[in-house]
């Protein structure tokens, strides 16, 4: 006989359809929520033997999903604190009562912390109609002479209590019977693998059985034991000597980042990390987050080795509550620079089920967010201060993270600044401010830089010559960065080390003789035409140089950003502005120039001019396509005058 009968109590009209439709984005939530609310039972037994309300009775506490394909069913149960059937009108009927909160307040005098309360019981439970075409929920309460209690909904409003629940021992078993569009959730494989996603690491051991097969297996066994019992036998077959195989859990109970960081090993780090993301590679490095106050925050974020730059959008911070996944990557909690590291962020200071735009206007959110960057930085700055020779070892791997985070974070570069590594052309890691300090006396605010050693050594080697450093920006993202820091420091200005040789060349003992090198640029500009802009004429302290080109870097820049933003009209062409050094020291340019008025050799000087051009052109770029079939027919031509001398 029915105790109860009677329609769902819900305060706000309608808000059972919101509940399926818009709190769960995920159909497969349901299984995290169930789960949840088991582990929630069983924390608040385990909370009531710690303050001495009950006894313990030495059982390991534990949830149990069990599958049936045949019966279309999946049963999750728990040992925890159970429920009467006024806590079931309550907490379940009622939606808009939270167990958790009730048994947080009768409670609250004499608990430490709360945090391993998950959730609030009602709620998360009636995600299971969303799959679920009957549910019902069988009961007993820990308290003493409680009755077993079932209750019984097909539809999430209509209910029924009544005493002849099955339960012998405390605890809840929650059996839903599954709607024809929900079957895939009965496949044991794709079961566990969502158990896994969401339940990991719940505080509680988690089995998973296949009703199915179990009753396949009692079914054999009874079978063997007729058989022998017939034939007299008192043999054992071989599974009845076998030892019985425990069955192991899905989830570890206690994950590292619970561990406060001085007990963890590095190869418990490093077994985590390879165990979480499925890895088989060593991290660089990693940060352990343990903070008490002013909120919950504990985890572990890990900075990955590159393969390749492409790599960064490989990253993964999976976010949970009180142990349990809610989700990955989720950028108003987490900063999307630091979405390119793989880690665990737990904090239970978020709900289970929280839309975003709640997430971009909450103050704790936006604490938690800057905590993390704080703690990125000062284990950078720590890393960099204290161990030196491994910060510069891992410098190239991590060094697109720092710069990309940067951009997208001013607060992130306010923190982490002075400890931003530029390699220099001996190959030495240095500082922005140990650049310019050296150079002040030089280049004041000046940086120069190379993007390709092989493609511009030529230029470091005249650099080189006279003294003078430069650093080494190749990385993806340099161009933006280089912008950046020219807004971020002021007066500074990044200069590649192919577009002004003024500085180089500054301190020159020589005097200028201008009409000669008039005479110089006059000439080329009539043996090359308009292939080059500007030209000027120096003398260069290694005389094997005939001729460098330079190129602006405000040109430069411009038409780097024409190529990022294709079909952008500025109005006008856009072009490179290249200047061509003509050295005077050079032996083949003084050749050339005594031939300018030998009428016989007119033709092979012009190849000879046209020649120096595009190898000075080569040494800073490729040549085009149309540039290099004539650069190919004057070597060409070049080598039969060679041979017929």
């Amino acid at each position: 006989m029915a105790l109860k009968q009677g329609s769902i109590s819900i305060d706000t009209e309608n808000i059972f359809p919101i509940i399926k439709k818009w709190l769960y984005s995920d159909k497969d939530i349901f299984i995290r929520e169930l789960i949840s609310n088991g582990c929630d039972a069983v924390s608040k037994h385990k909370r009531l033997v710690a303050l001495g309300e009950v006894n313990s009775d030495d059982k390991p506490y534990k949830i149990t999903v069990a599958v049936s394909k045949k019966n279309k069913t999946l049963e999750f149960s728990d040992n925890g604190i159970g429920m009467t059937a006024d806590e079931i009108d309550k907490y379940i009927n009622q939606v808009a009562f939270s167990g958790a909160e009730d048994f947080f307040n009768k409670y609250k005098d004499k608990m430490e912390e709360s945090n391993d309360i998950i959730g609030h019981f009602g709620l998360g439970f009636y995600s299971a109609f969303m799959v679920s075409s009957n549910v019902e929920i069988d009961t007993l309460s820990y308290l003493e002479g409680a009755k077993p209690i079932r209750w019984q909904s097909a539809d999430g409003m209509q209910f029924e209590i009544t005493e002849d629940g099955t339960r012998t021992e405390r605890g809840t078993t929650i059996t839903l019977t599954l709607a024809e569009d929900s079957e895939e959730f009965l496949d044991e494989y794709n079961l566990r693998s969502i158990i896994t996603k969401y339940c990991s690491f719940l505080p509680v051991e988690i089995y998973l059985e296949n009703t199915d097969r179990l009753e396949e297996e009692a079914k054999k066994k009874a079978e063997e034991e007729n058989k022998k019992s017939e034939d007299g036998s008192d043999d054992k077959t071989s599974e009845e000597t076998k030892d019985e195989v425990k069955p192991m859990p899905l989830n570890d109970t206690n994950p590292l980042w619970l561990k406060s960081p001085k007990d963890c090993t590095d190869e418990e780090y490093i077994k985590f990390y390879q165990q979480v993301f499925n890895v088989f590679d060593e991290p660089l490095f990693w940060i352990h987050l343990n903070v008490d106050y002013p909120f919950n925050l504990k985890g572990i974020l890990y900075f990955p080795k590159l393969r390749n730059e492409f790599e960064l959008v490989e990253g993964k911070v999976k976010l949970y509550n009180n142990q349990v996944f809610v989700a990955d990557n989720i950028k108003e909690v987490i900063p999307e620079f630091l979405l390119l590291l793989k880690g665990v962020i737990d904090c239970p200071d978020l709900p289970l089920n929280v839309s975003r735009s709640f997430l971009q206007n909450d103050r704790d959110v936006s604490k938690i967010s800057k905590h993390i960057v704080k703690k990125v930085a000062d284990k950078l700055k720590s890393l960099c201060k204290n161990e030196r020779e491994k910060y510069e070892g891992f410098w190239d791997d991590i060094q697109i993270f720092i710069k990309y985070g940067c951009l997208k974070d001013e607060s992130f570069y306010d923190k982490i600044k002075e400890y931003i590594l530029y390699k220099d052309l001996d190959g030495k890691y240095i500082t922005l401010t140990d650049y310019l300090e050296v150079a002040k006396d030089k280049h004041e605010n000046k940086v120069f830089y190379v993007v390709d050693r092989e493609q511009q050594s030529q230029y470091i080697k005249l650099f080189k010559e006279y003294g003078l450093n430069a650093v080494i920006l190749d990385c993806t993202i340099d161009n933006n960065f280089i912008t950046f820091l020219e807004y971020k420091e002021h007066g500074v200005r990044f200069k590649r080390i192919d577009s002004d040789l003024s500085d180089v060349l500054k301190d020159k003992d020589e005097e200028k003789d201008e009409k000669a090198d008039e005479e110089i640029v006059n000439f080329f500009k009539e043996k090359i035409g308009d292939r080059i802009e500007k030209y000027t004429v120096e003398s260069l302290k290694k005389e094997d140089t005939p001729a460098v080109i330079l190129v602006s870097e405000e040109s430069r820049r411009m038409m780097e950003m024409q190529s990022r933003f294709a079909g952008l009209d500025y109005g006008f062409d856009l072009k490179e502005e290249k200047t061509l050094v003509i050295n005077d020291k050079n032996p083949l340019i003084k050749k050339v120039l005594s031939l300018k008025d030998d009428e016989t050799k007119k033709e092979a000087v012009d190849v000879i001019c046209n020649q120096i051009v595009d190898l000075a052109l080569l040494a800073n770029k490729e040549l085009s396509a149309d540039e290099l079939d004539l650069f190919i027919k004057r070597s060409n031509e070049l080598m039969s005058r060679v041979i017929s001398l």
